[in-house]
């Protein structure tokens, strides 16, 4: 089941109908049975997996609460993180790794007839395994209490709308909301309506017709010249933007709608002007949980092997950053996709990161993650903010190519076989204005205020023009097939 299917649009009204009526523990009760049918529409047979894993670390968190030795405690995280990295290694990474070993031992000669299983990736499954994994690790770091209700927890883990595609909550953020009586305000559910509605226009006319043109351009065996890659890579941006963060506004308004509240996962992130600021303001959560489970730890570790080393005059605070950097987005792209391609992007962001932060030098000045509600777009930025959307948009190549041939195959093209083309601006540069024309205007207007809710507080004639052009070109171009989203493979 997918947010932009009539199956789902008929399940959300028969819940909240129902849910309305019910007492906050029937509603818990709802959201649960709801969520693993919103789960098992799609397979049920991956059902037990996300059942084991809600019963593994909630009794994870129930027993590091009850031992206070330190060795047995870490006994326990470890077998945690060891049944959530083997669930997640076995049916995400089976097929890549003995596919890659094939391939091995083929170069030095040896080519056994090996017993491939070719393993199904269960939807959701780097989500779900995050959000546990968090839990028992901040029960273990004392940071949280562990819940005692095994019921909470479950919703907490499976809520319908954050489920297949995050964003990846915190249990500190959702588990008080899920334990505690709810109802929806006025404005919670005037927000949430808007959400829904601008979410599934980024979904079905932004995201869903940019893929017909990113396909044609990204086609394998294709021999596209430099202007169709650019302008087709372009359309990938904005369509996996529209594709993600549709999804996630849909999350967040029907979660508004229930009286609970969803995390900010995306605050113009093609509008920032360095590596830094991109991974503040796209996919926050995943940024957020990589930070404080991956590159802070990597860095206390790497501090301790570099203590008092000096190099380049920039102090032992350079080298851990970059070392932790880079290990945590290869890390960051192989949990994108079982592929090389992935693994590069992570290298390529990676390398961002580091060079920008090295050409900053004592002088940067980042806006910090607490500081997004304040964050304005401001023209003199342009230079810096087009800049960086190129170099994200080269990200963007190497993500969406196919292989790492296509990759040096498309970007030997961008400097060989660049000419004007009023075919590929008719075919290319034409859909792509249509489609990211309008949300761009809407996103720069929203940006200017740094408000993402910026059009319900438009005058009235205003905001109900905007209201009918969205309804208006969702029914006149709008996929209704019910096509799936992107990050529904990762």
């Amino acid at each position: 089941m997918v947010f932009n299917s009539l199956h789902f649009v008929a399940f959300f009204f028969v819940v909240y109908g129902v849910y309305r009526l019910l007492p906050h523990k029937g509603q818990n009760w709802l959201l649960l049975v709801g969520s693993y049918y919103f789960y098992a529409s799609w397979d049920w047979r991956f059902l037990g997996l996300l059942v084991a894993s809600t019963i593994v670390d909630y009794s994870s968190g129930r027993l590091l609460n009850r031992f206070n030795d330190h060795r047995r405690r870490t006994l326990v995280l470890i077998a945690s993180l060891t049944f959530n990295l083997a669930m997640l290694g076995f049916f995400k990474y089976f097929n890549f790794f003995a596919d890659n070993l094939q391939v091995v031992l083929a170069v030095i000669g040896w080519r056994p007839d090996m017993f491939t299983l070719k393993v199904l990736l269960p939807i959701g499954i780097s989500f779900y395994t995050f959000i546990t994994m968090s839990y028992v690790i901040d029960v273990y770091r004392r940071q949280i209490d562990p819940t005692r209700s095994l019921l909470d927890f479950a919703v907490f883990v499976a809520y319908f709308p954050h489920l297949v595609a995050g964003p990846i909550l915190r249990a500190s953020v959702l588990l008080p909301q899920i334990a505690s009586p709810r109802s929806a305000s006025a404005a919670q559910v005037a927000e949430g309506l808007w959400l829904i509605l601008w979410g599934y226009f980024k979904k079905m006319f932004v995201a869903d017709n940019l893929a017909q043109v990113v396909n044609q351009v990204f086609a394998s065996g294709g021999l596209p010249s430099g202007l169709a890659i650019v302008l087709g890579t372009v359309a990938f941006a904005f369509q996996i933007y529209g594709d993600f963060s549709g999804y996630t506004d849909i999350a967040r308004g029907t979660s508004k709608l229930l009286g609970i509240e969803l995390n900010v996962n995306f605050r113009f992130p093609y509008f920032v002007r360095t590596p830094q600021e991109f991974w503040a303001h796209w996919h926050i959560s995943l940024s957020d949980w990589l930070r404080d489970y991956l590159f802070l730890p990597i860095s206390y570790a790497l501090s301790r092997r570099l203590d008092g080393v000096r190099w380049l005059g920039q102090g032992d605070e350079f080298w851990i950053y970059s070392g932790a950097t880079i290990i945590t987005m290869l890390l960051g792209g192989l949990w994108h996709g079982a592929a090389w391609t992935f693994v590069l992007w992570g290298a390529y962001q990676g390398l961002l990161l580091v060079i920008f932060r090295y050409a900053a030098g004592d002088r940067r000045k980042r806006r910090r993650r607490g500081s997004l509600t304040q964050w304005t777009f401001q023209w003199k930025d342009l230079p810096a903010v087009l800049l960086m959307f190129s170099l994200t948009c080269y990200g963007w190549l190497i993500f969406r190519a196919e292989s790492w041939s296509q990759i040096v195959l498309l970007t030997g093209r961008l400097f060989t076989s660049f000419s004007p083309s009023w075919e590929v601006l008719a075919n290319v540069g034409l859909p792509l204005l249509v489609y990211a024309g309008p949300l761009l205007v809407i996103h720069v207007a929203e940006a200017r205020r740094g408000d993402l809710n910026a059009v319900p507080a438009w005058p009235r004639l205003a905001r109900y023009a905007v209201y009918g052009a969205i309804v208006y070109a969702i029914v006149l171009f709008g996929d209704f097939e019910g096509s799936e989203f992107i990050y529904f493979q990762f």
